[in-house]
This record gives structure tokens, C-alpha cells and sequence, in this order.
């Protein structure tokens, strides 16, 4: 339950960040022009690093349906590994196009 709520104040914080910094400091172009390469730089890495640690997920989760010799138990786990890597990935590879559609909304 932790882990939600600070899942959910981060992505209040990054949304707020967003919509109205920009806004309140227009006077300073600057800083935000500073402030979006630093996401779009935040946003290379995380995508930089997830790639291979989503095919190391999947790669995982086929051996261990591969090798679970009939184990039903260890069948579901290794579909559950794929299917959640395969749905964190994806989400990852939104996150550009949400953060582009907020800056063509604000700019």
C-alpha cells in the first residue's frame, strides 16, 4: 500500500512539474529548456534500461515454462513474468508519447 501512494505522489509531482512550471516561469525560458532536456534525458535512460531488462524478463520467463516439466505452478509463474515484463515494457514506451502530448499542450 506504501508503494501505491508513492507510485501515485510521484506521478502527481512529475504531472504537476509539467503543466504548470512552465507556466509560472515564463519569464525564464532558460531554466525551461534546462528542465525538459533534463526529462527527455531522465526519459533515454529509463528506456535505455528497461530494454534489456524486459528481454531478460521474458527470456526468464520462457525457460521457466520451458524447463517446468509439467509443474503447473511454475507454468502460470512463467506466463505472469512475460505477460507483466511485456505490460511494464509497453507502458515505458508510453511514457514518450504522454510527456510529448503534455509539451505540444504547453507549448
Amino acid at each position: 500500500m506504501k508503494f501505491k501512494k508513492f507510485y501515485i505522489s510521484i506521478f502527481f509531482c512529475l504531472l504537476f512539474t509539467f503543466i504548470f512550471l512552465p507556466k509560472s516561469f515564463c519569464a525564464y525560458p532558460k531554466l525551461i529548456s534546462t528542465l525538459n532536456s533534463a526529462f527527455e534525458k531522465i526519459e533515454s535512460w529509463i528506456i535505455a534500461l528497461s530494454t534489456p531488462a524486459a528481454a531478460i524478463a521474458v527470456g526468464t520467463g520462457v525457460l521457466m515454462k520451458k524447463f517446468s516439466f509439467g509443474d503447473e505452478e511454475r507454468i502460470r509463474t512463467g506466463k505472469r513474468l512475460i505477460r507483466g515484463s511485456l505490460f511494464s515494457y509497453g507502458f515505458i514506451l508510453c511514457i514518450d508519447l504522454i510527456l510529448s502530448t503534455i509539451n505540444s499542450l504547453l507549448g
